[in-house]
C-alpha cells in the first residue's frame, strides 16, 4: 500500500486500489448509506479545507501538541506495563495509525526500544480484517498484540473489535486509545475529550490515505481490505508535520510518564467517581431529538469533526461550558462554513456531539 508514511514507521496491511473507486459526493453517499448500502463500499470526496480553517488547525496543533503528548506518554507506560518490551502495535487505519508511530517514537524515545508497528482496517458491521490477522498470527505470538486507535467516542469499534477477536483465542480485545471520554477502556491516556489534531483533517494527516474498503468486486478472499492513495494531495501533505509537533512535547526522560498533566483526572478515573458511561449520553441525546438509530450520534470532539468533513450535519451540539470556543474553534469554523446549526447545552462526557441530518427528512 502506496502512503506517505516511513516503511520504517508502520506496515499498511492493506491492498492499493487507487484508480479503482469513485469517490462520492457527501450527500450522494449520505443517501446511500442510510438507505442500506455500507460505509465501506464507498469513500467520500476529501474536503478542502479552506485558509481560514487551515488557521484554525495550526493554532490547535500549536496549543494542544502538549497535552496529546502528555497522554501519548501516560498510554506507552500503560502498554508497556501490560504488554512488556516486545509488544507489537497493530493500529485501526486510518485514524489510529499517526497514534501507533508516536506510541512507537515514544518508546523509542524514553526506553530506546524499537517494536513493530502495523496497521489494519476494521470495519463496523463487518470484522476485522482476517488476512490481515493472519498475516499477524503467523509471526507473532498472540499475547504481544496491541491495538491501537485516536480515540473512543461512543465505543461501536470496540464493540466490534471484542466481537471479532473472539475467533482468535489468546489475543487480547483491548483496545488503546489516547482519550477515552466514553469510559469504556482502561488503557487510555485521558479520559477528557481531548482534541487530538489530526480529527481536524482527512488523508493529508494520514499518510495521504483513505478510509478503508471492502467490496467485493474489489478485494479478493486473499487480499486485505482496500484503501486509496492520494498521490495528487502531495504537496499538501502535512502527516510528519503533525507527528513531529506531537514528539517534540514528549515528557522529558527523568519524568515518569507525562501522568502530571492528567494527575488530577486520573486519579477521578480510578476512584471511580464517574457513575455513567458515554453511551448513556449519547442515548439521552438520541432521545431527546426523537432519533432511534445511534448511528446518527457522534460524541466526541474527534467523531463531531467528521461528521462535519464527510457526512451531512443537522446539528452539533456543543457543551455549555466551551462557549469561549477556545477548544472547539475548528468545530465552529466547519459549522459556519457549511451552514450547520450549532447549540450549547450540558454535557457530562463531551466536550461536542454531531447529529446526522436523517436523510428521509432533506
Amino acid at each position: 500500500m502506496r502512503t506517505s508514511y516511513k516503511k520504517e514507521d508502520v506496515t499498511l496491511l492493506l491492498k492499493d486500489i487507487t484508480g479503482l473507486i469513485r469517490p462520492q459526493p457527501t450527500e450522494e453517499r449520505e443517501k446511500r448509506i442510510q438507505a442500506g448500502t455500507h460505509y465501506c463500499e464507498m469513500l467520500p470526496v476529501e474536503y478542502v479545507p479552506s485558509e481560514a480553517y487551515m488557521r484554525v488547525y495550526r493554532e490547535a496543533l500549536q496549543a494542544y501538541a502538549g497535552p496529546v503528548a502528555a497522554a501519548i506518554g501516560v498510554l506507552a507506560e500503560k502498554i508497556r506495563k501490560a504488554k512488556g518490551e516486545n509488544v507489537v502495535l497493530v493500529s485501526l487505519a486510518r485514524a489510529g495509525i499517526p497514534i501507533g508511530i508516536l506510541l512507537k517514537r515514544y518508546l523509542t524515545f524514553k526506553y530506546h526500544i524499537d517494536v513493530d508497528h502495523y496497521s489494519i482496517s476494521i470495519i463496523r458491521g463487518k470484522g476485522i480484517d482476517r488476512n490481515g490477522m493472519a498475516f499477524l498470527l503467523d509471526r507473532y505470538e498472540v499475547d504481544k498484540l496491541m491495538f491501537v486507535d485516536g480515540w473512543i467516542g461512543k465505543g461501536a469499534i470496540l464493540g466490534e473489535l471484542k466481537q471479532a477477536l473472539r475467533a482468535y483465542p489468546g489475543v487480547s480485545a483491548e483496545l488503546a486509545v489516547v482519550a477515552d471520554p466514553a469510559w469504556v477502556t482502561e488503557l487510555y491516556g485521558t479520559r477528557e475529550d481531548l482534541l487530538i489534531p489530526s480529527a481536524c483533517l482527512n488523508s493529508t494527516v494520514s499518510g495521504l490515505i483513505s478510509r478503508t474498503v471492502w467490496r467485493k468486486d474489489l478485494i479478493g478472499e486473499k487480499d486485505f481490505h482496500g484503501a486509496v492513495y492520494y498521490g495528487e494531495l502531495e504537496d499538501s501533505d502535512l502527516s510528519y508535520e503533525f507527528i513531529n509537533a506531537i514528539a517534540a512535547k514528549f515528557p522529558d526522560r527523568e519524568e515518569a510518564s507525562g501522568a502530571e498533566a492528567f494527575g488530577a483526572e486520573a486519579s477521578k478515573a480510578e476512584n471511580g467517581s464517574v457513575k455513567s458511561r458515554g453511551i448513556d449520553e449519547v442515548r439521552r441525546i438520541a432521545e431527546e431529538y426523537g432519533i432511534s438509530d445511534l448511528n446518527l450520534v457522534k460524541p466526541g470532539i474527534g467523531e463531531t469533526t467528521r461528521v462535519l468533513l464527510r457526512r451531512v450535519p443537522y446539528k452539533i451540539l456543543l457543551d455549555e461550558k466551551e462557549q469561549s470556543g477556545k477548544k472547539v474553534q475548528h468545530i465552529l469554523r466547519l459549522a459556519k462554513e457549511k451552514g450547520v446549526p450549532v447549540k450549547y447545552c450540558p454535557l457530562k462526557h463531551y466536550k461536542a456531539c454531531g447529529i446526522i441530518k436523517k436523510m428521509a427528512d432533506a
